[in-house]
């Protein structure tokens, strides 16, 4: 029987049939301590479920649907190291990876916890040596630059935390440049490079299997810019200039970067939960060690709170229960998450990423087609941007849209009142939109004598995540509950959130038309990718002809005037 034939399943179908006559302006009537009922707290965080179109026998019946999932179990299997990952025969230990030192897990004979901070140790003793100025380049210059070479989890995830972040970085230390650069077409990488100095500049090169083209495209860039500008052997070059951090040792070496240069992680790391790992350097770099500890034990404290506190009162649970009932009970299909903090500008991305990557599934662990919707599209931008771009659609388009307003209660305590009255407008216009959208204008005096073009229909539900203050801690238990909500709703789908096979095919399929770039008569492809193969095979012979002529003419201008 699939989940969807399930008598949970079936009660919450039942349910939806009444509730969705129901406005969420009359469910706010109706109940005057609706916001006390349907608002929890944990972690440093406040989640207020209030403006979903739900109450609490619908809280009650997506319990009974997690329970009957056996979602409790399946929580303590994903802490305890059991295998959750079927078709790569993996655990997935992400919350091991930020788990106290005291703490240990015992996988297969070993200690991870003991392998993880082992491997933390090393990345401090490197972020230190950076900050004191102790790694130099090649002429003896100390780093100044610092460059993040890296794709998908080991650039998004990093690049996200050091903006969110940036404020923390202490006084007492160097400070670094930070650069990001995940490109496959070397703009990134481009640009960067004439902006910065060859001897105090150092690539960290982060790379799981040390075989991803993107990531060493870009990597061998770096390296001939660095041996060009000094004139000096790859040895030499990899030993100043270059950090890998990968699961797979061997091949950073094949590539040419030294052991005493190579943080290294396990195969059990999936990429877009690598960032807890010695990935996160980066983050290091940027807020110091001690901030790092700081936001893998925020992590932590959610971590705790996921694995221990009642599916009732379970903030991951909740948030992705109350997904699931707007996916498969609501029928709705696009999430908009909606920062009102401009330090979470990379959030709606990363969140993409995380989300999508992970549970864009159309196939079960037992290996059957889905006949229900899994994952749905999401998309956001910062909220007052947002506001001026796609709210248009939320308010009065036609597409239902679950959203998710996310903001820190309290910033600028001690930089002024007039910064404060910034954040208070940004948390006014987040309140302001979250109502609108869940209540239309039914809170408005005469809205029904209103032009109809001017009508807001409400009912778009939403969920507001309210942080005490944006600190490491906080963010650390943002970004943990969003992966814990992915886990429980993949568990409710029966569905693998930790492989992607999805994006394996796009990659052999590239790599095997390289070689059609050189093979003028290639026939192989369907006409459409033979046909713009050949497009740009002839626009590239057409710009030889102009530069060859372009020169034959220079030639003859030359000749013609010694005569």
């Amino acid at each position: 029987m699939t989940v969807n034939q399930s008598p949970a399943w079936n009660a919450l179908t039942e349910h939806a049939k009444d509730i969705g006559q129901s406005p969420i302006s009359k469910l706010f009537t109706s109940d005057p301590d609706r916001f006390k009922k349907l608002s929890y707290s944990a972690a440093n965080c406040m989640l207020d479920f209030s403006k979903q179109r739900i109450t609490q026998t619908t809280i009650e019946g997506l319990i009974n649907l997690a329970e009957q999932q056996n979602l409790q179990q399946k929580i303590e299997a994903l802490f305890k190291g059991d295998i959750v990952n079927p078709s790569e025969n993996r655990p997935a230990l992400h919350t091991a990876l930020r788990q106290p030192e005291k703490e240990s897990l015992i996988v297969n004979g070993t200690d991870i916890s003991a392998e993880i901070h082992h491997s933390l140790v090393q990345m401090e003793s490197l972020v230190d040596q950076i900050h004191n100025g102790q790694w130099r380049g090649y002429d003896g210059s100390p780093i100044k630059h610092v460059v993040n070479i890296g794709v998908g989890g080991s650039d998004l995830g990093p690049l996200m935390t050091c903006r969110a972040l940036s404020q923390f970085a202490p006084t007492n230390i160097r400070h670094i440049d930070l650069h990001f650069v995940s490109s496959m077409d070397g703009s990134q990488l481009a640009q960067l490079l004439d902006r910065i100095d060859p001897p105090s500049t150092l690539f960290i090169v982060s790379s799981k299997s040390f075989s991803t083209i993107d990531t060493l495209a870009n990597s061998n860039t770096a390296r001939e810019w660095l041996i060009n500008a000094s004139g000096m052997s790859i040895e030499l070059i990899s030993q100043h200039h270059f950090i890998g951090i990968t699961a797979s040792p061997k091949k950073a070496a094949e590539w040419g970067i030294p052991e005493k240069n190579q943080l290294h992680f396990w195969d059990w790391t999936g990429g877009r939960y690598s960032m807890w790992s010695v990935i996160g350097m980066a983050i290091a770099l940027k807020v110091g060690n001690s901030n790092f500890r700081e936001f893998l034990a925020g992590a932590n404290t959610m971590d705790s709170h996921f694995r221990e506190a009642p599916l009732a009162e379970n903030l991951p649970v909740l948030l992705a229960m109350i997904g699931i009932w707007n996916i498969n009970f609501q029928d709705i299909h696009a999430h908009a998450i909606l920062p009102y903090d401009g330090r979470l500008a990379h959030l709606p991305a990363y969140l993409e990423q995380l989300e999508m990557e992970s549970n864009g599934k159309n196939v079960t662990l037992n290996g059957h087609s889905v006949d229900y919707a899994t994952c749905p599209i999401l998309w956001g931008e910062v909220g007052p941007n947002a506001q001026h771009a796609f709210y248009q659609l939320l308010h009065q388009g036609t597409e239902s849209v679950m959203c998710d307003f996310i903001a820190p209660a309290l910033r600028y305590q001690d930089q002024g009142e007039e910064l404060q009255q910034q954040h208070q407008l940004a948390l006014a216009n987040c309140l302001a939109q979250s109502r609108l959208l869940a209540l239309g204008d039914s809170m408005l005096d005469n809205a029904e004598n209103s032009p109809i073009h001017k009508r807001y229909t409400g009912n778009q539900p939403s969920t507001t995540i309210m942080l005490d203050q944006l600190s490491p801690l906080s963010f650390g238990a943002l970004i943990a509950l969003y992966e814990h909500k992915v886990y429980v709703q993949s568990a409710i789908w029966e569905i693998n959130p930790f492989d992607q096979w999805g994006v394996e095919l796009g990659k052999q399929v590239a790599t095997s038309l390289l070689n059609d770039f050189e093979n003028t008569n290639n026939t192989n492809n369907d006409s459409s990718t033979d046909g713009l193969i050949r497009f740009v095979l002839q626009q590239r012979q057409t710009a030889r002809n102009k530069e060859d002529a372009t020169q034959d003419h220079v030639s003859q201008t030359g000749k013609e005037s010694n005569q």
